[in-house]
């Protein structure tokens, strides 16, 4: 009789009939009995969430393989990237306008405005309309033209104006504070039938003006304007306190070591350090901080100062990174809630270098913070040495930031071009 012949469809067919055989009557991790129709049909399952507003937070923590590997320790991080807006700052947005509606400082209708260097100002563009509100934006020019492009498609409008010192009255955050006061002249003088009398204007966060407002179309026939102010509302850090931290300690268990992450605002660094530390004193937190900003000495030593900023040489402009939207030289009412253990330094190169790494090996695509976040997270591990679990803060993902950070031309005109194939960056092999 002759041999009976196959056929490589055949094969396939039976192999995958026996494979699909397999995993209806075992276990797929081990920590579930069920049959993977069954499990499929259970994740199905899942409650709808009722709007935008509510699917931001409740983020995954995912363990990233390779850092972990390569350490010893569980290095895990927080998907702030998957909130709608695309990063952490939509926790923020929610809170500063729940929390001013809840006061009467913001009323729909109303326009919100913030300076902003691009994650914040796009998460405001992004919720305001849930709310009812619309959303003014002054950012700096020199940041990523595509945060301006998404800040436009969103509907906010948006002045791109030149970086100078925070002390400098045009300073984008100085701007934007003006711009919500010269909506609420307009609101005023609307209500009014164009009559002012120069007695109602309303304060916003302690400051006065009676400029008038001719720049935006948008902050007029609106029903007055609310500055966000990220850097010193306290609403940035509750948001972080009240979300971000007990989802993290909810999700590792309470089993956690260290938590570790770089400031802009300090929100998010403040919120979450001081949670966990209340909750559970023995974790440990740490600030990772780039170049240029004063924090790492101001945790260090007790003192802001930069090598940058040394009498005689102190810069009219900020200093340049490539790490957008973290380091600052003041201190911020939100980074002075922070409990903290200690600080390390990062550079621009391994935040490069960290971010190529991550996607090759973990096919992360991360912005310029999160990858600085990646690096804190691994330099806490080689302090604490194998065996601990480590949480850091993947903020962003590497969308915004295409014209800089993950630009070749500009890296090269800068010096950061990637080179490193494994972790030799951070001293390791």
């Amino acid at each position: 009789m002759a041999p009976v012949r196959t056929t490589g469809a055949v094969v396939v067919a039976a192999a995958i009939s026996i494979s699909m055989a397999l995993l209806s009557h075992f276990p797929v991790s081990g920590k579930t009995n069920l049959p993977l129709s069954k499990q499929l049909k259970k994740k199905k399952r899942r409650k709808s969430r009722n709007g935008l507003i509510d699917a931001i937070g409740n983020t995954p923590l995912i363990r990233i393989n390779s850092l972990s590997e390569a350490t010893g320790c569980e290095i895990l991080g927080k998907c702030e990237f998957l909130n709608p807006g695309g990063s952490v700052k939509d926790r923020v947005a929610v809170k500063i306008i729940e929390e001013a509606l809840e006061s009467g400082d913001l009323v729909q209708g109303g326009v919100v405005t913030e300076g902003s260097a691009g994650s914040t100002a796009i998460s405001l563009a992004t919720v305001a309309p849930a709310y009812g509100c619309k959303c003014h934006v002054v950012i700096p020019d020199d940041v990523a033209i595509e945060k301006s492009q998404i800040l436009e498609a969103l509907g906010a409008s948006v002045e791109r104006v030149r970086p100078v010192s925070i002390t400098h009255r045009d300073h984008y955050v100085n701007i934007a504070r003006r711009r919500a006061l010269e909506a609420n002249e307009v609101a005023s003088n609307n209500k009014k039938d164009d009559q002012m009398d120069g007695k109602s204007l309303k304060q916003i966060n302690g400051y006065l003006t009676v400029e008038n407002c001719e720049g935006s179309s948008l902050l007029n026939n609106c029903r007055g304007g609310f500055f966000a102010d990220q850097f010193e509302n306290l609403a940035n850090f509750r948001a972080h306190y009240e979300g971000t931290g007990p989802e993290i300690l909810e999700q590792t268990g309470g089993n956690l070591d260290a938590f570790v992450a770089a400031a802009g605002t300090g929100g998010t660094v403040a919120g979450v350090s001081r949670f966990l530390q209340e909750n559970k004193p023995n974790i440990k937190c740490f600030l990772i901080d780039p170049p240029g900003s004063g924090l790492f000495n101001k945790v260090t030593r007790g003192v802001m100062y930069t090598s940058e900023e040394a009498e005689g040489r102190r810069l009219k402009n900020p200093f340049d990174t490539v790490t957008e939207g973290i380091g600052i030289n003041r201190l911020t009412q939100n980074f002075m809630m922070a409990k903290l253990d200690g600080a390390f330094r990062g550079t621009d190169i391994e935040a490069v270098e960290m971010s190529r790494f991550l996607l090759k090996n973990d096919g992360l695509f991360l912005g310029s913070s999160s990858a600085m976040n990646c690096v804190g997270a691994m330099r806490v591990a080689q302090s604490i040495g194998p065996g601990h679990t480590i949480v850091t803060i993947l903020c962003d993902s590497g969308m915004r930031h295409l014209s800089k950070f993950y630009n070749d031309e500009y890296l090269s005109q800068h010096g950061l071009t990637p080179k490193a194939t494994g972790l030799e960056f951070l001293g390791m092999q």
